[in-house]
């Protein structure tokens, strides 16, 4: 009879587990596909796409030396001096010029704007989307833990150690 019981309480215990891992299956489902229909207009822009959109704004080009031989020209963002032939981004909107790859990568981070002057580089709604997908991941990722404390609370403690 023990034997039975015991048979029983584990069943029992396996179905919870089943059928606490299917709602999250089921809610995870439900809000991705909540968010892709509230978010299919208004897109997270990749990193890729962001920089192909620099690159159509402030096409990149080699660098020439102007004819004066005492031009000081250097990258602000690295602080080396720009050398002739070098990959260069100049600026449309403020005309400063850097190293591609720093200016890329200085514009990935935190900042949309040149380095020197502050004017923006890329349009407003554009740097929101960039930044969008980055806080959308993490927002996703801090929700599914919530949600498994959530349903271990709900089922009792020994759910969460089972799992």
């Amino acid at each position: 009879m023990g034997a039975v019981y015991e048979f029983l309480s584990h069943l029992y215990t396996m179905t919870i587990v089943f059928f606490t891992v299917l709602l999250l299956q089921l809610i995870i489902l439900i809000r991705t596909v909540a968010g892709t229909i509230l978010h299919s207009c208004n897109k997270p822009i990749t990193p890729t796409r962001y920089l192909e959109l620099i690159e159509e704004k402030n096409p990149a080009s080699r660098y020439k030396r102007k004819s004066s031989i005492h031009d000081p020209a250097e990258c602000a963002v690295c602080l080396s001096a720009l050398e002739e032939g070098e990959e260069v981004r100049r600026l449309n909107k403020c005309g400063h010029t850097f190293h591609r790859l720093c200016l890329d990568t200085w514009l990935q981070g935190d900042c949309a704007t040149c380095p020197l002057c502050r004017t923006m580089v890329v349009p407003e709604e554009i740097v929101v989307r960039y930044r969008r997908r980055h806080s959308e991941r993490s927002e996703y990722e801090e929700s599914d833990d919530e949600l498994i404390f959530l349903l271990s609370a709900f089922h009792g403690s020994n759910l969460y150690r089972l799992m």
